[in-house]
């Protein structure tokens, strides 16, 4: 069982919270090239030294849950059931992030996302590297028996499905859609 977070991680969460929403506010509403770090620093009153101690970058702050989702990839894997499907599972997770990203309020950020070609540059190297991570907890599990190849490439499919879902008119169907391919892509790469 794991225990409570204690207060300093608990301080150190809202720190960082408290960062990436005073960022985002200020992003929404000036632009996100007419704000510096300092700027973000400024209003969330943080040393620029603690806002890089919880951000690598100025676009990690407005990808925020950048971690947490790809972790959550991962443990659609490594935290099934033994007898558990795998894209059943990877399904599930991919809905839930989707109905995140496209939670009412969430296209203000996708439209400064899509004004900004540093961002959009940053979600490409962020969507290869879950995929990535997911393709290696794929390629690690034994009992899924694929290659490395194929475990890449069903992660990328799943990543893309990510992206096409959150940007169709009806989210739920776009996931649906996607994964019977992917589903029909993971049957085919065991045949292989």
């Amino acid at each position: 069982m794991t225990s409570p977070p204690g207060r300093r991680e608990r301080k150190k969460a809202a720190t960082r919270q408290k960062i990436a929403d005073t960022a985002l506010r200020l992003f929404l509403a000036r632009g996100y090239d007419a704000v510096g770090i300092r700027d973000v620093a400024a209003e969330a009153d943080v040393a620029v030294t603690t806002l890089f101690a919880h951000f690598a970058s100025k676009e990690a702050l407005v990808f925020e849950r950048d971690e947490d989702f790809e972790q959550r990839l991962v443990r659609a894997v490594t935290d099934r059931a033994p007898d558990e499907p795998l894209i059943p599972a990877l399904r599930l997770t991919i809905r839930d992030l989707v109905r995140h990203c496209a939670a009412p309020g969430a296209a203000p950020v996708w439209r400064l996302i899509d004004s900004s070609p540093a961002l959009r540059e940053y979600e490409g190297a962020m969507r290869l590297r879950h995929a990535e991570s997911l393709a290696a907890a794929i390629a690690a599990d034994t009992a899924l028996a694929r290659t490395p190849t194929a475990a890449r490439a069903i992660a990328r499919f799943v990543v893309d499905a990510h992206a096409l879902a959150r940007a169709a008119p009806d989210p739920d169907a776009a996931v649906d859609e996607v994964f019977r391919m992917v589903d029909a892509a993971w049957a085919a790469s065991r045949a292989g």
